[in-house]
């Protein structure tokens, strides 16, 4: 589905069935150098289950038109934006990572907008070391591999995880490099890891957040800590639940995660 938002095309993949505004709406908000790939299961699930779905694709990533902008604030106002063009009044904001903060400045910027705010595999503040932002502005190929072992525990590191003809490491690394390769305005990894790292309005945000708040994280996320999640968990009064996984947990433990999110949405 194409949406227009500031005269650009938004993607949003909706589960395989025909976007209905009148159905309880999710939309989901993917992390750093993503796209709306890594929500297909979750949003297959909801599609077919009763609830209109929005997988988004940001700005400069992946089908989305457009610059990437350049801070989670702005990407919250736009967030709001895509609501308005969706036809939507109110939906279950779903952000992983990066996504996560979108979705909390969305909820915060509008509270009326939001139903739900689930956080996954969030943290904040979401610092990054000076050392990976340095090879991502430097060597950015080899940031992203990087990044990829950090992603995943060690339930990941065979092919064939979780099933036959699966490959996390090998999937995730692809598709950095894939939505990497297709922004034409610059270093989109550094972009969006500079973008995490700078943001710093959590705390603040998180009074003005009326909905139910869940965080849905993995045990073993070296990349999010669940530990780095506690006072925002916290100041949202968040209902936690954690899953057998490391950053990328939707891949890795999809199955606890859809329960998850099932619970956070009911």
């Amino acid at each position: 589905m194409k949406l227009q938002v500031n005269a650009q095309t938004v993607y949003a993949y909706t589960g395989g069935k025909d976007f209905d505004p009148t159905l309880p709406c999710i939309v989901f908000v993917h992390g750093a150098l993503h796209d709306h790939s890594v929500w297909t299961l979750l949003a297959r699930w909801f599609a077919h289950h009763g609830h209109g779905v929005l997988a988004l694709d940001l700005p400069g990533h992946g089908r989305s038109e457009g610059q990437a902008l350049p801070s989670v604030e702005a990407l919250g106002a736009w967030l709001v934006q895509v609501l308005d063009a969706a036809g939507v009044q109110q939906a279950s904001l779903v952000g992983h990572s990066m996504g996560s903060l979108i979705a909390l400045e969305a909820a915060a910027q509008a509270p009326a907008r939001a139903g739900r705010l689930v956080m996954v595999g969030t943290a904040y503040p979401m610092k990054v070391s000076e050392a990976l932002l340095e090879t991502a502005r430097t060597a950015p190929l080899n940031a992203m591999d990087m990044v990829n072992v950090f992603s995943h525990s060690s339930q990941a590191s065979k092919p064939s995880y979780p099933g036959p003809g699966a490959w996390l490491h090998g999937g995730n690394l692809q598709l950095m490099r894939r939505v990497q390769a297709g922004y034409t305005h610059g270093n989109l990894f550094e972009h969006d890891f500079r973008v995490c790292d700078a943001y710093a309005h959590g705390l603040e945000a998180a009074p003005a957040v009326t909905c139910p708040v869940h965080f849905i994280l993995g045990e073993r996320d070296q990349m999010t800590a669940p530990k780095q999640s506690q006072a925002l968990a916290a100041a949202l009064k968040a209902t936690v639940h954690r899953v057998p996984a490391g950053h990328s947990l939707m891949a890795e433990a999809p199955d606890p995660v859809l329960n998850a999110l099932r619970t956070a949405i009911a």
